[in-house]
């Protein structure tokens, strides 16, 4: 056996070559053995998947290998739990982190292919929405690049959330299959099918030792099948994994329906069952999506603590000490449900009691809080968990009343605090509180910005706070500059390469180095040709896709992110209502040019972000055919916005929106891609903006509009949208504008919601408030664009002194602080 071992190893590391030569016999035999196709048959799409199999094949070897390495270290093992992540495309990734990029393109030129139109075949995952799903996917890319034990946890939704159309200015979803011709990169693992179960009933019962157990019985069951995505570390020969569990039903298919003709029936249970791997976010606004959503979350937790059991088991007796050799880190209150699935694991399956369980449990939890609005902070309601999960009920109402009593103990006779304090919520129809549970069950809470995190503590977790002020911290969040500017930006990359070698795409930090040539006339130049490239790359694509002429010479002004009120792409449009408004009067004429991008997508259910996108477009359609102001002012939505489009859009921004209202965004991350890629920002100071702006200096950041405090302050005087719009001239010609109908000739009430957000529900984001400031905000940016040297210096200090932002740093305080892990 020794000897078999060495020759298929020897015969491996052939097969894997990292060389032209190698790779090149690899695609080929993936071109006829994998696709099963000719010289006749052969399609680009393919070449892209038998690419993507002959780099897979490498990242398998390092697979295997990372693999043998964790087991031999035994280091603590992180989970990392999030119900998104958005991945994007894989195999330019893979190619740049194996190192391999120069030679799979040399490698793809002798057969007279340009990798990039294969590089183009590939389909974004749809495995994620936004911000949440974004940060996860760089976290992967990290843990990966350091070396740290870890794998992500997700669901392998069959058609993502949605794919975005826009038909008569107004948002359409389909369904995203981008399964539909299977992924390369999706590795099916049958052999771990593991069971989750729903409904029934508990039973209770004495042991052998005469100690009470419960068993849940009656149960529905839906099997988790595994898929594993690999995430290879940049350069260093790991690779880890991100596991998809997709939902298949148990029986899947009844035949005695079918042979009495109800073939309806007959695969009633598969689609029951398998629906719950279908969509991301089902629409909550029914009763039925609420039941979904919540099947998603627990069918998400309880399949990945089965398989950490599982995998602990291995080198452990028990599963006692599960908290010394795993971490289970939950991304936002989605993957909260682990806390009670955990405890029944423990307790019912191997046996532990209530006190050894629950110190295991509460010592393996860390919990990432990633907003502070209320309505995000998710609650279900009790008679839904009672159907759904009633032995997960029953744990919660042990766990909160154990935790009452300790509130009770520490503020004897302070009923308000412990009503406050409590896992279920009296107030109304009864609900668990996840965010309570998640803070309880945890041994960390951290949030995600400096501010974030104060507040996450003064504002949302206060009494919580008092308790246990420990157990609270800050964890900033960070990009990877792998994909985000060595991948997105290859003509910066290039540059920053070229002048200070490529230590930076490890520690970005180096990047810092290039401040040197801040004033330096010529950097100064091949700066600007990188950024028109980026920007030619976008007019090509936009052309394409939409049919829309932009002039590259234009300032590209940026918003792409989740559409949401607090996030105020309103206040955006209003200022390019504003602008036009201004140039039909000949005002303005002299100022530089602006093509406007907005990109995004809105929630199914969220009438008032569909209704804002509406606007979006109907703005777009008027001002890009007004003959007098085209060449001046153009509005463009970018549709279906996705990692991809992210991709070509951020490289190419010259000035990027961060203008949520203060104290609402809990970091953001498109932020720091924006400034990584030479983009100024203009914005609030809210989340990562405050420390962007410590970074880069006040001088290189446009900030305007109400702080934090001055958000608190308007409050507690009463505020008043009608008076904001008294007081401006220029709002009110703006919000007359949109009520006149011009932009909606067939409904002059198409855009009710906007209105009713803003003066019947009291502009709880303060668009209004903020409309003034931000539009004298805006001739500052005027102002510096037009002074071309200027605008590149502050251009190149933002790239400069943005190291801080990698997600590596990120990672690597979570490792030390939080998960207490090495590198192996």
């Amino acid at each position: 056996m020794t000897g078999k071992k060495v020759h298929w190893d020897e015969l491996t590391k052939n097969d894997v070559g990292m060389d032209v030569e190698s790779i090149r016999r690899s695609f080929v035999e993936a071109v006829e053995y994998r696709q099963a196709r000719d010289e006749y048959s052969v399609s680009d799409w393919d070449f892209f998947q038998s690419l993507s199999y002959a780099v897979r094949d490498r990242m398998l070897d390092r697979w295997n290998q990372t693999q043998q390495r964790h087991y031999k270290a035994d280091k603590r093992r992180v989970y990392y739990i999030s119900l998104e992540f958005l991945i994007g495309r894989l195999l330019r990734n893979a190619l740049l982190n194996l190192g391999i990029f120069d030679e799979a393109k040399a490698a793809m030129a002798t057969f007279g292919l340009d990798i990039e139109d294969l590089l183009n075949e590939e389909v974004d995952a749809g495995l994620g929405n936004g911000g949440l799903g974004r940060l996860a996917a760089c976290f992967l890319d990290s843990m990966a690049t350091l070396g740290l034990p870890a794998m992500g946890y997700g669901i392998r939704y069959e058609y993502g959330m949605f794919e975005q159309r826009i038909a008569a200015s107004q948002q359409v979803e389909v369904p995203n299959n981008w399964l539909r011709f299977d992924s390369p990169w999706d590795i099916a693992r049958p052999n771990f099918m593991l069971p989750v179960r729903f409904y029934g009933r508990v039973v209770s019962r004495m042991d052998a030792e005469g100690n009470v157990r419960f068993d849940w019985v009656d149960t529905e069951e839906v099997m988790a099948v595994a898929h594993d995505f690999l995430v290879p570390g940049f350069k260093n020969d790991a690779c880890n994994t991100l596991r998809l569990w997709a939902a298949k039903a148990s029986n899947a298919f009844d035949f005695a329906n079918f042979n009495r003709g109800d073939y309806v029936r007959a695969v009633h249970d598969k689609t029951a069952s398998e629906n719950i791997s279908w969509v991301l976010y089902p629409n909550d606004n029914v009763a039925q999506g609420k039941e979904l959503r919540l099947k998603q979350e627990y069918f998400l937790v309880s399949a990945t603590l089965q398989d950490a059991i599982r995998r602990h088991l291995k080198t452990n007796p028990s599963a006692a000490n599960l908290h010394e050799k795993a971490v289970f880190q939950l991304n936002d209150t989605h993957p909260t449900l682990a806390i009670p699935e955990l405890m029944r694991l423990l307790m019912d399956e191997h046996g532990l009691s209530w006190d050894v369980a629950w110190h295991t449990t509460r010592n393996a939890m860390a919990y990432t809080n990633h907003t502070i609005l209320p309505e995000a902070l998710e609650q279900w309601n009790v008679s839904l968990f009672e159907r759904l999960l009633p032995r997960h009920l029953q744990i919660i109402y042990e766990i909160n009343f154990r935790f009452l009593k300790e509130v009770q103990q520490r503020f004897p006779g302070d009923d308000h605090r412990v009503r406050r304090m409590s896992i279920i919520n009296e107030d109304g129809e009864r609900s668990v509180r996840m965010a309570h549970l998640a803070v309880v069950g945890s041994y960390s809470v951290n949030g995600v910005s400096a501010l974030h995190s104060d507040l996450v503590q003064e504002r949302l977790f206060p009494d919580f706070a008092a308790m246990h002020s420990d157990r609270f911290n800050n964890k900033t969040n960070g990009v990877t500059p792998r994909r985000w500017i060595a991948g997105c930006n290859p003509a910066l990359a290039k540059l920053v390469t070229k002048s200070i070698g490529d230590e930076w795409v490890r520690d970005l930090n180096r990047i810092s180095e290039i401040e040197a040539f801040a004033q330096n006339g010529n950097f100064g130049k091949s700066w600007r040709v990188a950024k028109n490239d980026c920007k030619k790359r976008l007019v090509h694509w936009i052309k394409k896709e939409q049919g829309i002429e932009i002039d590259v010479n234009t300032m590209f002004d940026v918003q792409v992110k989740r559409i949401h009120e607090y996030k105020r792409q309103l206040l955006n449009v209003f200022h390019v209502l504003h602008r036009y408004l201004s140039l039909k009067k000949g005002i303005g004429i002299d100022r530089p040019a602006r093509t406007v991008f907005i990109g995004g997508k809105a929630a199914p259910g969220y009438d008032t972000a569909k209704s804002i996108i509406h606007l979006i477009n109907a703005t777009g359609q008027l001002i890009n055919n007004d003959p007098d102001t085209k060449h001046l002012l153009r509005l463009v939505f970018v549709p279906n916005y996705n990692v991809s489009v992210a991709e070509l859009v951020i490289p190419a921004a010259d000035l990027s929106e961060q203008i949520s209202t203060a104290g609402l965004e809990a970091s953001g991350t498109g932020n720091m891609k924006f400034a990584m890629n030479g983009a100024l920002t203009i914005g609030t100071r809210d989340g990562a903006n405050i420390e962007i702006g410590e970074a880069v200096g006040e001088e290189n950041i446009y900030f305007f509009g109400l702080s934090r405090e001055g958000v608190d302050e308007i409050f507690q005087r009463g505020y008043n949208p009608q008076a904001m719009v008294t007081a401006s001239p220029r709002l009110r010609e703006v919000l007359d504008f949109i009520s006149s109908g011009v932009l909606s000739p067939r409904d002059k009430g198409a855009f009710a919601p906007i209105f009713s957000s803003l003066f019947s529900h009291g502009d709880r984001f303060l668009v209004l408030a903020d409309f003034d400031a931000y539009i004298d905000c805006q001739a500052r940016v005027d102002a510096d664009f037009v002074d071309t040297k200027k605008w590149t210096t502050m251009s190149i200090l933002n790239t400069a002194r943005n190291g801080h932002f990698s997600s590596d740093r990120t990672i690597a305080a979570y490792a030390e602080e939080i998960w207490r892990t090495e590198p192996v």
